[in-house]
């Protein structure tokens, strides 16, 4: 079956639906969703997003803001889309409100705002109030209020459609192809304009705060057509998620007052972070965590530390952290205003992804030359507003104003943007995928036990802390997975909601970039951010100042750092904090 549409987004999350918004003003627009929206990982984002509005600090401003993003970003961002960002977080937190989005509010009647790491005031002097929230729950409301806004704008939605490949000829997108889980079959989207707001690939480690969902699967069809992937060895772990589960803990609960204490009760960031203590940007707090876990003062002789909220007390907490409260409770069994939570650093976000300019338009090469009528938004995008390190709060800021940004670019776009005829065996790559699964041998190997092998070992060998040694026994497993994966089998040979195809599926994508990730990580000797590795302590300006470009052919992959960083109003300096 063929759908047309001006243009098809995949993935509705905020970074997605906030484009279809947008372009829906002038275009037919359809969005592929394996999930329904609702559902979408966004929804897990807990504790705000970045904007100086200047409710709680009236000293705060924009120029603090980038100041913040680029320090935190240990100057890999790129300041000209850094500075497009911060500049108008305020219009596009005020333009969520105008939407319905129900913000917690001060006593004034204001939007409320709060502490998070990373975020300070004059340059480094002290923490700031700059996180918007929404009790716990700010990317569930902002979600569904984006949802509401497009149905009231006739988007078409595609629920339970899995993307399963991009049609580019002529360095051009002309569409995609998808697979149909509840009644199977692969359908064709055929449009003028593409864009890819699929999130990120967290599910490529054992621990992860991520959704199931979120294996990468744009960044995978990306590679599979020859174009490059940009940065991917840069990936946050989140200080703070539940142990053993990695579930979320928001930055929100530091932010509220929450202390990490190790095994001898002694808040021990004062020896990492004097000034900012918990509210250190995250790869630092993350990597304070983990020393100490490996130097034997987890709590209780487990990977874990405490995070103490008790002294907050049961109202604050039910007020400004009801979620964190009830998963404490249900998951690990602890009353969070009595007793602290052990917590542990989870796979949380990717820095890297698809390489595109300010503009959200995704680009091939060092040059960034562009690829026409494809566009790329949040997590699963990298316009390199985060670089090495993403300060919390700002990836809610990220989708919902770069999803507006490249919504805008489609809109000036899309009148020259002519409807071209599909190719021949346009769909050829997708119907050999799934004859693969559905017909393949039933003798080989399961889906499952290369997951496990594969998650397990990238969190140990290229996790918080890095070294070659690890890197380079990670990278032949790796080829072994991916070798493995060449004999899978499955017992569901149907087509109607067949989790088991989907899941081969998701691996697939898992294993198109993992190398790509745990190679990035070998070659860049020097630690930058979320990039630490332990026999290469130092950031290394002179050598690694550049973003990493990634192609993949032929199972080989080709690194290249001739792409610079945009660097405007902050020169490279030491962080501390």
């Amino acid at each position: 079956m063929i759908h047309k549409h001006d243009v098809v987004i995949v993935g509705s999350g905020l970074a997605g639906l906030r484009a279809a918004l947008e372009a829906s003003k002038v275009a037919d627009v359809g969005v592929v969703t394996k999930l329904f929206p609702t559902r979408s990982h966004s929804g897990a984002a807990q504790g705000g997003i970045a904007a100086s509005l200047a409710n709680e600090n009236p000293e705060d401003n924009w120029e603090f803001h980038m100041f913040d993003t680029v320090k935190g970003s240990d100057y890999l961002g790129d300041q000209d889309a850094i500075y497009q960002m911060v500049t108008q977080a305020p219009e596009v937190v005020i333009e969520l409100e105008h939407m319905g989005v129900p913000f917690s509010r001060t006593k004034e009647g204001k939007i409320a705002q709060r502490k998070f790491g990373g975020h300070t005031l004059n340059h480094g002097e002290k923490p700031a109030l700059r996180a918007c929230y929404a009790a716990d729950y700010t990317g569930h409301v902002i979600l569904h209020t984006l949802y509401e806004q497009c149905v009231k704008h006739n988007v078409r939605f595609y629920s339970e459609f899995y993307a399963s490949q991009l049609i580019v000829r002529d360095n051009a997108v002309r569409g995609l192809v998808a697979w149909d889980i509840r009644d199977g079959g692969l359908h064709t989207f055929h449009s003028r304009a593409v864009m890819f707001a699929t999130g990120g690939y967290g599910r490529a480690f054992q621990i992860t705060s991520n959704a199931h969902a979120n294996t990468g699967d744009g960044l995978s069809l990306v590679v599979r057509e020859g174009l490059p992937i940009q940065d991917m060895e840069f990936v946050q772990f989140h200080p703070t998620g539940f142990y053993p589960h990695g579930i979320l803990v928001t930055e929100g609960a530091r932010g509220e007052g929450g202390h990490l204490k190790n095994s001898l009760g002694k808040r021990f960031m004062e020896d990492y972070a004097p000034s900012l203590m918990e509210l250190a940007p995250r790869d630092m707090v993350a990597r304070a965590i983990q020393t100490e876990i490996d130097e034997g003062r987890g709590v209780g002789g487990k990977p874990c530390v405490h995070l103490d909220l008790s002294h907050l007390g049961k109202d604050l907490l039910k007020e400004r952290l009801p979620q964190i409260f009830d998963l404490a409770m249900n998951f690990v069994g602890v009353d969070p205003s009595s007793e602290p939570i052990p917590i542990q650093p989870t796979a949380h976000y990717s820095m890297g992804g698809i390489p595109c300019n300010m503009h959200g338009q995704v680009t091939m090469d060092e040059q960034s030359t562009l690829v026409t009528g494809f566009y790329a938004a949040g997590e699963c995008a990298c316009m390199s507003v985060h670089g090495a390190n993403r300060l919390g709060t700002n990836s809610l800021l990220d989708a919902v104003s770069n999803g507006r940004i490249a919504g805008k670019s489609i809109v000036k776009d899309i009148p020259n943007l002519e409807w071209s005829d599909l190719p021949e065996d346009y769909d050829g790559k997708a119907k050999k995928e799934v004859e693969l699964y559905l017909k393949g041998n039933a003798d080989g190997e399961r889906v499952a036990a290369i997951r496990k092998d594969l998650q397990e070992t990238m969190m140990v060998n290229c996790g918080v802390f890095r070294n070659e040694a690890d890197l380079t026994k990670q990278i032949d497993i790796v080829k072994e997975c991916e070798e493995r994966f060449k004999k899978v089998t499955i017992d569901d040979r149907s087509e109607k909601f067949n989790s088991e195809l989907t899941e081969a599926i998701e691996l697939g994508h898992l294993l198109d970039f993992a190398g790509i990730i745990v190679k990035g990580a070998i070659h860049r000797t020097e630690s930058r951010g979320g990039h630490y590795r332990k026999d290469h302590e130092k950031r290394d300006d002179v050598n690694f100042l550049k973003h990493t470009l990634a192609w993949k052919k032929d199972e080989e992959i080709k690194l290249t750092y001739e792409k610079p960083v945009v660097i405007t109003d902050y020169q490279p300096m030491e962080r501390k904090y």
